[in-house]
């Protein structure tokens, strides 16, 4: 039987990208199943993570499966010097499937390269970040209802953040025109520009974030300036406030317009804004569940039909 891993958004077809959303939608209607009960997920992170940690070991319980792993890398044998390759090697023996997180970019491509089982990737250093991509493009689809011709705009720390990267490959598919919102030191990197360029992705830069720069977007995606991506904490003190999302300037915003923020945030939205109803940020991370739920059941080779005519459906 061949493996299936979900370690990069980048090969992921249109369809397959509707069709996991639409997985996602029968999660949401149904949480509670026993679709995976005699499974065991392994969680293993090796970076802190609250919500996508979480959100993955709540999906594996819904879904009626078991959990182990761990969460903090001091307490494994790599303090040791256990190669991570022996690592993914001896979890296999226990596990039907692995999510995985490191601060290594590569490090999960690498992990399903050498697994027998699975290999789910939880986030690789600034590289990607799939299942948040997952969930991102069912929030929009959700408040959207389309993935098709919308304007997003990316604000924040566009070099090293993740999500974003994974968001760009994923709507290539859709015909946005994106904003990438940065200073020039956390500016989208050359290569996936040049992504852009090759896939016919429109996109515009711009530096500075007021009301009217703004006003035109369907998705403001908000992201922190990640302190533990910088080698020179000088360079972290320059940019960490540069942009702050205030409620004020969302008085021009459209009326569908929806603010995502990958979490944690620090202080680049307000606290009055929690309360505007653009603010879809909570709602979000909630939708992590579902979209996890479908990587799961995709991956372990449960198909979309069996989902919809599942009878392990717990009420």
């Amino acid at each position: 039987m061949e493996k299936h891993d979900f370690v990069t958004i980048a090969n992921l077809t249109k369809e397959k990208i509707l069709y996991m959303i639409e997985l996602a939608q029968e999660f949401e209607r149904h949480p509670n199943r026993e679709l995976l009960k005699g499974k065991v997920v392994a969680t293993l992170f090796f970076e802190p993570s609250t919500r996508t940690r979480l959100s993955f070991e709540t999906a594996a319980n819904r879904l009626g499966a078991r959990v182990i792993g761990f969460a903090d890398p001091k307490i494994t044998s790599g303090t040791k010097g256990e190669t991570l390759k022996d690592t993914i090697l001896m979890v296999s023996n226990y596990a039907d499937v692995i999510v995985m997180r490191h601060h290594i970019e590569g490090a999960a491509q690498y992990a399903s390269e050498v697994a027998p089982i699975p290999i789910v990737n939880a986030g690789d250093g600034a590289h990607q970040h799939p299942s948040q991509c997952m969930l991102d493009l069912y929030s929009i689809y959700k408040t959207q209802g389309t993935l098709e011709n919308l304007n997003i705009y990316l604000v924040g720390d566009l070099k090293y953040g993740r999500t974003v990267h994974s968001l760009l490959m994923a709507m290539r598919h859709f015909n946005p025109t994106f904003h990438f919102v940065a200073p020039k030191e956390l500016s989208m990197p050359n290569e996936y520009k040049l992504y852009c360029k090759d896939h016919g992705i429109k996109f515009q830069e711009h530096t500075a974030f007021n009301e009217k720069v703004i006003a035109d977007a369907d998705i403001l995606y908000m992201t922190r300036v990640q302190k533990e991506r910088f080698s020179d904490l000088m360079e972290y003190e320059r940019v960490k406030n540069i942009y702050i999302l205030r409620n004020d300037m969302l008085a021009s915003a459209k009326e569908n317009m929806k603010i995502l923020h990958p979490l944690p945030r620090v202080n680049e939205i307000a606290y009055d804004v929690d309360t505007n109803p653009h603010a879809y940020y909570i709602q979000q991370a909630g939708n992590g569940l579902f979209a996890r739920q479908a990587i799961f059941c995709d991956v372990l080779g449960i198909t979309l039909d069996e989902v919809k005519n599942d009878k392990t459906i717990i009420y």
